[in-house]
């Protein structure tokens, strides 16, 4: 059985787990307090970070090529198109929900309100929080514009994109801080995603001090 070292909230850490479980891989899910550099963790990924998986023989870190190891390894269901400009798109996006969006919202939102507060790194800061509440509309308007001419994010069929998107959406919707009436379509595409059998673990989640709002677990919201 595969063992993903994770944080239940990072948005990271659910891509690989969504992808896990699309693929219908079992894993055994470890917490793992990075912050706290457990020697054993960091013989596993010096980097550390999370997540790490170990499957069969390896131990693979970074989520992004961990997640595309796992496709190349286990190609059914795929979550890659086959010609090099749709690979392309989602790859675009993928880098864009992992980067762009990470640093402007994920990154002001769960890290100041969830991760400060677990790592006990003080309150947090009102102007990052403010910030992050102000670049998620222009995200979610990005997200609309797509799905506004394709059925997923990248294109006519569900791919990684779409779950680098819906990993960082669940982790601030566990605490509130989407808007999903900014949108019909996108919580449409969410409601959908949300909905797969992959979700489940996701939407099972309990974190000790911050209970989830009475939708969060709600397919129909």
């Amino acid at each position: 059985m595969a063992k993903l070292y994770h944080v239940p909230l990072s948005p990271f850490c659910r891509k690989v787990r969504l992808v896990l479980a699309e693929k219908k891989i079992e894993c055994e899910l470890k917490d793992e307090r990075y912050w706290e550099q457990n020697p054993d963790f960091l013989r596993l990924n010096p980097a550390g970070k999370v997540p790490v998986l170990r499957l069969e023989d390896k131990v693979l870190t970074e989520s992004t090529p961990i997640c595309e190891y796992i496709e190349e390894k286990f190609p059914e269901p795929p979550l890659m198109p086959r010609s090099a400009d749709a690979r392309y798109e989602v790859r675009r996006l993928v880098n864009w929900f992992d980067d762009k969006f990470h640093n402007e919202v994920t990154s002001k939102l769960l890290y100041e309100r969830v991760n400060k507060k677990v790592m006990k790194q003080g309150f947090p800061d009102s102007a990052h929080v403010k910030a992050g509440a102000k670049a998620i509309k222009f995200h979610l308007d990005y997200m609309a514009w797509l799905l506004d001419q394709r059925r997923w994010l990248a294109g006519d069929v569900m791919t990684l994109a779409d779950f680098a998107a819906a990993a960082h959406l669940s982790s601030l919707d566990y605490i509130s801080d989407v808007d999903w009436n900014r949108s019909e379509i996108v919580k449409d595409w969410y409601a959908k995603i949300k909905s797969r059998p992959a979700f489940r673990g996701i939407l099972a989640d309990q974190i000790p001090g911050f209970p989830p709002p009475a939708h969060y677990a709600d397919l129909d919201f």
